[in-house]
């Protein structure tokens, strides 16, 4: 069986670990965080579960130093679960011992960087994932297929939020701020289904979050993108929320006669998708917009067709690089580690603007 090694036991790594706990074909062996306390945990956790189970493996071990924890494991594969600023050395030496890699988002925070690292992948043709889960969820395929057959011409999101516990998200220069760190999901995921962004401009907003010490990211922020295909997008996110009720958090894909509501691993939505009677002319305008004249339409009653989200996305994200690796054949992961760099050159553009005050022409 596989070695399994994990970077960084914060909470994203609890979560691949209670997915990890599950697996009987690979051999969870070593846990690295430079806090020991937490690497020491994990490792206590395996072994409890692997004692439960009566499996005859070595024992987890745990360790605050990632290359003392690579001489001794030899691992096979490794998840780096680790703060958007710590990025560089452990990749580097990760690819310097030809070790297949899975990485959280952001995977750096600027671009030099990750071209770097990326660079280096090619070179030695590694086997890499990105913890861009959003993209095995059962709502992508319904999502690709509607957006092939019709023609989307804006696309409007939301994604509202508030101010995570974690210390370092606070601060814009170690997290990237929330675009760059939160919602670079929706980013995502909007590359993913419909389009290549071209430029960006992006307008921040402060002073909307008070009394909360350290914090110097924007509020709110949004952001204009011009795709490849000439469509347009607005991208709207914040952190000053206190309720779910401050905002619709979704993704809206607007066509000539219908359109698709995503709510990232929850629900997407199809509207005007069903058989409906056609469009009647309004003269009055008192059961809905006027079709003649001022141009508005009136809503096709029909719909929506909804598809629910079945809650496995990240369990298949984690189990596609695993069998990856064990099999050489990385063809079907999603999200490889050159492609989410992609990704990353969206959100730091829409940062760039921000700084700048002007449209930013993205560059891979």
């Amino acid at each position: 069986m596989k070695k399994l090694a994990m970077i960084g036991c914060g909470g994203i790594g609890n979560y691949h670990l209670g997915h990890f706990l599950k697996y009987e074909d690979v051999i969870l062996a070593g846990f690295c965080d430079i806090i020991y306390k937490k690497a020491a945990g994990f490792a206590e956790r395996v072994n409890s579960a692997n004692a439960e189970k009566n499996k005859d493996v070595a024992a987890a071990k745990a360790f605050a130093d990632f290359r003392e924890m690579y001489d001794e494991i030899k691992p096979d594969m490794v998840f780096i679960c680790i703060p958007p600023s710590e990025h560089g050395e452990i990749e580097f030496e990760t690819i310097r011992r030809g070790i297949p890699f899975f990485v959280e988002k952001p995977v750096a925070l600027s671009m030099q960087l990750a071209r770097k690292i990326s660079a280096e992948v090619k070179k030695t043709g590694l086997i890499t994932a990105v913890g861009f889960q959003c993209r095995y969820s059962n709502l992508v395929d319904p999502n690709l297929d509607y957006l092939k057959e019709n023609e989307a011409v804006f696309v409007d999101c939301i994604r509202m939020g508030g101010i995570p516990d974690t210390p370092w998200w606070k601060i814009r220069s170690l997290s990237g701020g929330q675009i760059v760190e939160q919602t670079v999901h929706q980013f995502d995921i909007i590359r993913y289904v419909f389009d290549e962004p071209e430029t960006v401009f992006s307008m921040g907003a402060r002073g909307f979050v008070k009394d909360v010490e350290g914090y110097d990211t924007e509020d709110l922020s949004t952001t204009v993108v011009r795709f490849r295909n000439g469509a347009l997008a607005t991208i709207s996110t914040g952190c000053y929320a206190s309720s779910g009720s401050a905002a619709d958090s979704k993704i809206t894909f607007s066509c000539r006669d219908s359109r698709a509501e995503l709510k990232i691993l929850g629900t997407l939505q199809l509207f005007g998708t069903s058989p409906a009677p056609a469009v009647d002319m309004v003269k009055d305008g008192k059961d809905g917009f006027v079709v003649k004249g001022d141009g508005a339409l009136k809503e096709i009653k029909a719909g929506p067709v909804i598809f629910r989200d079945d809650k496995t996305a990240g369990v298949i994200c984690d189990r596609t690089f695993i069998d990856a690796v064990i099999s050489g054949d990385g063809s079907k992961i999603r999200s490889p580690y050159e492609d989410a760099v992609k990704t990353l050159a969206f959100v730091l553009a829409c940062n760039e603007s921000i700084d700048t005050g002007k449209p930013v022409n993205i560059v891979i």
